[in-house]
């Protein structure tokens, strides 16, 4: 982060220089970290620039400028939803910045760096990546300016856009680069590296897993079109067509095709999705040398890291496919866990920190019980965009042996007296394996109160959010209560809904509310409703329709409609 680390690592210039809208904490749960611990390893010398002065033109150029890209994220968020609230309100607060300081991320991030490294360094290659990025990559509805905006990748005039988990294709892109720089004497940009070389595709085509624009395409027969930019302008009802196609193709993963997007006279083109990391390169990742710390240019603490500190990633990705849920759609729907082996050992290295007392406050990941499940199709992942909705694939494996092992090999590494599980479960998985939830209540793996999220209860709008029946949740409540309660123990709950979800009204809150009294159910947080781009919940809020039937929606858009079912669930709440 600062010359003299670069001077003692002994190199004379960075090949990539990351800039972040988050405070840099080398930490395997913050994306920058990963991705720059990573590079490092392959042979790259990098450098990270940390919510960089955005109204500063010379901000990002205090590194110099980089051999190879300049990788660009927003942060662990989209810069929207960082900084606005469900009722577009200024946030008060971020905690991915010192003491939480509200300003340090601007609008748009990925745009306004992308402006800040082409006014620096003209000619430099400029990859984007991180979740706005990758749920911005196709033209999607923007609820902060209600409107139609085009790929971000039009709109922040960068080379090449990396969606998802980016391991593979951006060392990729740093590889072919490093090619390209090395063979062309003098090459200070990247069409200049595309025009010499002899071959007719330009040097970042065809990377899995990336975004390009292009004016024309080769193999056009061979990608799907989406319906364009400016059909979708007029008909609003075409970008549920474009969302529905893409989310077919790209679940598919080893047998996805590109997809190409017309902006104009300009290709989007989207590439398939690179193949998901193995077991093996899952362990080689999270086995980096990770601080777990934030850097010591920071004299305040970073809110987002102290939940975190302690934690354990056992696996990315969701095979739930909720309507509603970006990290699903970022991290994709193909379950990569981590072995045992290698997670014992980062719990080893963790009760070596001054800073440990004996607790690893969560071992999970998305949904902590979708650790080492697969499916067990013999031609692989289908088209399916969930492997729960509207019941479990009888393809999918649902026991949870493997993670009951991994509890209790993790509570028995010295030095370790509690190890929960505080990222949410899924409990129509989890009341497929009883010993699981078994488990969870005599290995003491709660922190006193277990959370689900059925998000819902009425029948139409949990269809619409592709969760299961309410009865499902009712059944698992009594069995974990009924096997607590044989234990000895009392068992909360805190559930996790959401209000103003498109066809959701005043009373179906008040059922929800009826619910969560019955159940004895604790609602510590909820949500208003954010029609997040590129999830089919964001497109049922934008053209008041079902995506699947196009059947009319009730949807709640003013901001007194939505205070009324916030306080209609909090507020008259009384276990």
């Amino acid at each position: 982060m600062t010359k003299q680390e670069i001077h003692e690592q002994g190199w004379q210039e960075l090949d990539v220089l990351l800039i972040s809208g988050d405070a840099y904490v080398d930490h395997p749960s913050f994306g920058v970290a990963l991705i720059g611990r990573h590079l490092v390893q392959q042979g790259f010398r990098v450098g990270i620039i940390a919510q960089p002065n955005w109204q500063d033109p010379k901000s990002v150029a205090g590194l110099g400028r980089p051999r190879l890209f300049a990788g660009i994220t927003a942060g662990a968020m989209d810069s929207m939803v960082s900084n606005y609230t469900a009722n577009k309100k200024l946030r008060r607060n971020d905690a991915y910045a010192p003491e939480g300081n509200y300003g340090l991320r601007p609008n748009r991030a990925s745009i306004i760096y992308t402006n800040l490294c082409k006014q620096n360094f003209p000619g430099l290659p400029i990859v984007l990546g991180g979740i706005e990025a990758s749920m911005r990559r196709l033209a999607h509805y923007d609820y902060w300016e209600d409107k139609i905006r085009r790929s971000l990748l039009l709109d922040s005039k960068a080379d090449i856009l990396v969606y998802g988990m980016g391991e593979r294709p951006v060392v990729e892109i740093a590889k072919r680069l490093s090619v390209g720089v090395n063979d062309i004497v003098g090459a200070r940009c990247l069409s200049d590296i595309a025009l010499a070389k002899s071959d007719a595709v330009p040097l970042l085509d065809n990377i899995p897993q990336t975004v390009i624009v292009r004016s024309h395409i080769v193999g056009a027969q061979q990608a799907a079109p989406l319906p364009s930019y400016e059909d979708i302008l007029k008909d609003k009802n075409l970008l549920a067509k474009a969302a529905l196609i893409a989310e077919k193709e790209h679940i598919r993963a080893r047998h996805a095709v590109p997809l190409q997007q017309m902006h104009g006279n300009r290709f989007v083109i989207i590439q398939p999705p690179a193949a998901p990391l193995t077991t093996k390169e899952m362990d080689n990742l999270y086995s980096l040398p990770f601080t777990r710390k934030a850097h010591p240019i920071y004299t305040k603490k970073i809110p987002a890291l102290e939940p975190v500190v302690n934690s354990i990633v056992t696996h990315r990705g969701c095979f739930g496919g909720c309507s509603f849920c970006a990290l699903g759609a970022h991290q994709g729907k193909i379950i990569q866990s981590r072995s045992q082996q290698s997670i014992l050992a980062e719990i080893k290295s963790i009760t070596k920190l001054k800073t440990f007392h004996g607790t690893i406050t969560d071992l999970g990941g998305p949904s902590a019980n979708m650790y080492a499940l697969v499916c067990q199709r013999p031609q692989g992942p289908c088209s399916r965009p969930s492997c729960l909705y509207p019941g479990i694939c009888r393809h999918l494996s649902t026991s949870h042996q493997t993670q009951i092992k991994l509890l209790k090999a993790a509570k028995q590494v010295p030095g370790v007296k509690h190890v929960f599980v505080a990222s949410g479960i899924r409990y129509d998985l989890a009341l497929q394996d009883p010993n699981y939830i078994r488990t969870l209540i005599t290995g003491k793996h709660v922190s006193g109160t277990i959370k689900i999220a059925p998000e819902h209860t009425e029948p139409t709008v949990l269809k619409l959010m592709r969760k299961p029946d309410i009865k499902v949740c009712e059944e698992f409540i009594t069995h974990y209560r009924k096997i607590a309660k044989q234990h000895g123990q009392t068992a909360y709950a805190t559930a996790y809904f959401i209000t103003s979800f498109p066809g959701s009204d005043m009373k179906d809150m008040q059922h929800v509310r009826q619910f969560a009294q019955q159940q004895q159910l604790r609602i510590e947080q909820m949500q208003d409703f954010i029609p997040l781009p590129l999830t089919l919940a964001g497109i049922m809020y934008y053209t008041e329709k079902n995506p699947w039937t196009g059947e009319p929606l009730r949807i709640v858009k003013t901001h007194q409609a939505r205070a009324k079912q916030r306080r209609m669930l909090l507020d008259k709440i009384q276990l």
